[in-house]
Parts: structure tokens; C-alpha cells; sequence
């Protein structure tokens, strides 16, 4: 389902919603809708003040989503471009502290938690200092830009017991849980291929966002900007479109494969690949980036106790002439389950059981005599029941209209705190997801195919 036409499924979709109500069965069209339910549950007994650092697109979605939660409220903002903290005032007024130095933010006794929105290469750093500083933490994806900085992450959130949220959050989808327990009951079988896509065709998907003219040596820190990563002379296109130069991002897979195996692990159960290849172009954005805006990857999963071996192609491109897109499809022996965001698909194709004869079969090169001694055996072998044609059916599920994943996200964060719930998206799920994502980057720029331990989140 493309971007358009899910936009346009979840918004004729909503009309429906108010008459029928969540949780019911709609026409829609030819095919069956089931609406999905949110869990209401939201437990606001005390106040939980949040900061944020790094206020660029994540920062302000992240902070706007939070504050939906009873109880939340915004006290601080650090980030290293003075604009960016001139906008928070002007959004959520002219008390809230703001400075370029985060560690100022941290050592604030009245913030509970943080927000890290931050260019990639700086969540494990600002992660751990938070953590140690006593904050709970809800780290933007990936959760960092190395391997052995997320092993530093998790071994820090196990010490100090920090609540710690990674923020992939279609993981907290009603969508996405709805689907699990169908895939776990086995609605499509036995797992054998899945095929995950995130395509764009726009210059803003393809990170080419705008750059103030005030981008000034005197407005922007940017030597902190830089943290360890080689000194070059002031660029605010580097600042303001970090995600095209691996020196501070992920590229596509950090930044959307993440998402899509994300997905997948949470449905099926999966720890990650044992082998990644990955193979890719730099096609359309010649703009000075050095990551490629096509990415594609083949993953190997492994037998486990719950599900067999299965594969999985990934593909992200940047420069896709059919106006972009995204899916992931499970396909089973027995139908597929097409996940799209806050909506999914089951499309179920039950074989005959009995193996059939003619269209394009050996059967037809027969004689007629031998054809009909084929028919009155076939008839004898198998049943009239075993007989039937292949049985086909499809069903769509979607949560209502103005049903926002990111807010129940930050909602499970929230009660983690207050509750000491577990939080569905820890330290280790958050290296999982992550692990995988870069090293399909070691692949691309390597040219080889990388085996991956899952369980000790390590190339081998």
C-alpha cells in the first residue's frame, strides 16, 4: 500500500469510524475493515518533567506527541543552533530554560526525563550521560551509530536501572500488536520470505531539508556538532542535513530499515539475522552526500524454537519514479500478512488439497484414453471435500482515524516510570533492531556478505 493510498484508506476509514465505533466490523467498498481499538489507559497521578535535546523535526514532533500524555510537562530544551531554541520559545513560551550545552539541561534537579533527538553519532554519549545523571531516557532511532555503543547503553541502563525507551514507535502500534497475535495463530502458515520497502520521491525525503539563512559560526556550535568525528570548516549544509555523510548518521538503514526490522522482530519474536548483504547506488541526490539513496539487503534469519528459517529483502529507494510507498509482507504457506503503519492486511490462500490436473500440466500431452483413466483414478484417490478449489479471502484492519502509534509510545514510556512497567522497547530490543541496520551498512560499503550473532549482538 503506497503512502497515498494508506492516507487515503486510513481517511475514508475514519468517516466510518463514527457511526460504527472502534472495535466493529465495516463495509468498505468490497472489502472488510475491522477497526481496531485503543487502549484508553493512561495513568496520571504525579507530574513528569521532560526536557529535550536536539529540537530539529524529531525534537518538536517528540515533544508535541509527549505533551498529548496527562501529566507531562515541557521544562527544557537544549540544542546547538540558536533558532531551534528561539522556536521553543515562541511555541511553549518564554519560561522554558533553554542552552546549547546539554549538560546544563542534565544537571537540572526538576527534569525527570529526557528526550534525545539528536544527530545519530550523539544518542550513546548524551544516553549515557542522562542515565547517570539519574533521567529516564527516550532515545530517538537508531539508538546509536556504533555496535559497541549500544552494548555501553545497555550496560548502562542495567546498572543504573534507568527507565530507557528507544523510539521506533510502530512498536507500540495497536496495529502491529493485532497483527502479532494473528501471525502467532498462524493466520499465514509457516513463515518463509519477507519483503519490507520504504520508498520516497521527494527532495525532503531525501533529506534535503532547508537551511536558515541566519546559518552562522556565531548561531550554530558547531565544533560540538563535530563531537569526535574529523574537523572541517564550518558547513551548515553538514549541520543541517547530517543524515547524508556517515561521519553523524546511519543513512537508510539507520534511519528506515530500522523501522522495518523493528516491525519484524516484534512480531515474530526475532533476535536478527544470522547473514546480511547489502547492495546499493548513490542515483538521484548527487548533492555532496556520501551514503547511497538506493539500498537494497537480503537478510538470513535462523531456525529457532518458534519459527523456521526465513529470509528477508529490504529495499529503500530514494529515487523511485512511482511517488514512493512502504510495506513489509509476510508471506506464508497460507496467505500474507501485509503490515503498513497503523494498518495491516490478511490475504489467505489456502491450497486444494488434493494436486489437481490440467491448465498448464503434463496431464494435457496425454492421450484421451489415458486422460480418462488419469480422471477416474484421481477421482478414487482423492474426495470430493479434497477437491475443492484453492480458498481465497482477505481482510484489512486498521486503527480509527487521529490514532497516533508515537503517543501510545510515549504513553508506555510514561507508565514505566510511574509504574515500573516494562517498557516495550528497551536498551537491547533498541541494539537489536540496530545491529542489523548497520551492518548492512558495513556490507554496502564493504562488498561482502557479514555474519551476524544475534544473541551477543556481534559481527562475527
Amino acid at each position: 500500500m503506497t503512502d497515498n493510498s494508506r492516507r487515503k484508506f486510513l481517511r475514508d476509514l475514519g468517516g466510518t469510524a463514527a457511526l460504527l465505533g472502534a472495535g466493529s466490523l465495516a463495509a468498505f467498498g468490497k472489502e472488510q475493515v475491522h477497526l481496531l481499538k485503543p487502549d484508553t489507559r493512561i495513568s496520571a497521578n504525579d507530574k513528569i518533567r521532560i526536557g529535550c535535546i536536539g529540537m530539529g523535526i524529531m525534537g518538536f514532533g517528540d515533544v508535541e506527541t509527549a505533551l498529548k500524555v496527562p501529566g507531562v510537562e515541557f521544562v527544557a530544551a537544549a540544542d546547538l543552533y540558536s533558532g531551534h531554541l528561539d522556536k521553543v520559545k515562541e511555541v511553549y513560551g518564554k519560561d522554558i530554560f533553554t542552552t546549547r550545552d546539554y549538560r546544563e539541561l542534565l544537571n537540572r534537579k526538576d527534569i525527570d526525563a529526557v528526550i534525545v533527538a539528536t544527530p545519530d553519532h550523539w544518542h550513546d554519549t548524551i544516553s549515557i550521560d542522562a542515565m547517570e545523571k539519574g533521567k529516564a531516557v527516550y532515545c530517538e532511532k537508531p539508538m546509536v551509530q556504533q555496535i559497541e555503543e549500544g552494548h555501553k547503553v545497555i550496560a548502562t541502563q542495567q546498572r543504573t536501572k534507568a527507565v530507557f525507551q528507544v523510539g521506533s514507535q510502530r512498536v507500540s502500534s495497536i496495529a502491529l500488536l493485532e497483527a502479532k497475535k494473528r501471525y502467532e495463530a498462524g493466520e499465514i502458515g509457516q513463515l518463509n520470505v519477507v519483503e519490507a520497502r520504504m520508498d520516497r520521491h521527494d527532495a525532503l525525503g531525501a533529506w534535503q531539508y532547508s537551511i536558515p539563512p541566519d546559518a552562522t559560526p556565531a548561531n550554530i556550535d558547531f565544533d560540538t556538532f563535530l563531537k569526535d568525528t574529523a574537523k572541517v570548516p564550518f558547513d551548515p549544509v553538514r549541520f543541517f542535513r547530517w543524515r547524508n555523510y556517515k561521519a553523524y548518521g546511519t543513512g537508510i538503514p539507520g534511519d528506515l530499515f530500522v523501522h522495518l526490522i523493528s516491525g519484524l522482530h516484534f512480531i515474530t519474536g526475532s533476535l536478527g539475522p544470522e547473514r546480511i548483504y547489502a547492495s546499493g547506488n548513490l542515483v538521484q541526490w548527487k548533492d555532496g552526500r556520501d551514503v547511497p539513496d538506493v539500498v537494497v539487503a537480503i537478510f538470513d534469519y535462523p531456525e529457532t524454537k518458534t519459527h523456521p528459517a526465513f529470509q528477508m529483502t529490504l529495499r529503500v529507494n530514494f529515487a523511485d519514479g512511482g511517488g514512493g510507498g512502504e510495506f513489509t509482507r509476510f508471506i506464508g504457506t497460507e496467505g500474507v500478512l501485509e503490515l503498513g503503519w497503523d494498518d495491516f492486511k490478511i490475504k489467505k490462500h489456502k491450497l486444494s488439497q488434493a494436486p489437481g490436473y490440467g491448465g498448464w500440466d503434463t496431464w494435457n500431452t496425454f492421450p484421451k484414453s489415458t486422460q480418462d483413466a488419469y480422471v477416474k483414478q484421481y477421482n478414487e484417490k482423492y474426495p470430493a471435500d479434497q477437491r475443492k478449489p484453492a480458498q481465497r479471502s482477505e481482510n484489512a484492519y486498521a486503527a480509527p482515524q487521529g490514532y497516533d502509534s508515537r503517543k501510545d509510545h510515549f504513553i508506555n514510556f510514561f507508565e514505566s516510570m510511574r509504574t515500573g512497567k516494562t517498557v516495550v522497547e528497551d536498551a537491547t530490543f533498541g541494539l537489536r533492531a540496530a545491529g542489523p541496520a548497520l551492518v548492512t551498512n558495513e556490507s554496502y560499503f564493504s562488498k561482502k556478505v557479514i555474519h551476524w550473532d544475534a544473541q551477543k549482538m556481534r559481527i562475527v
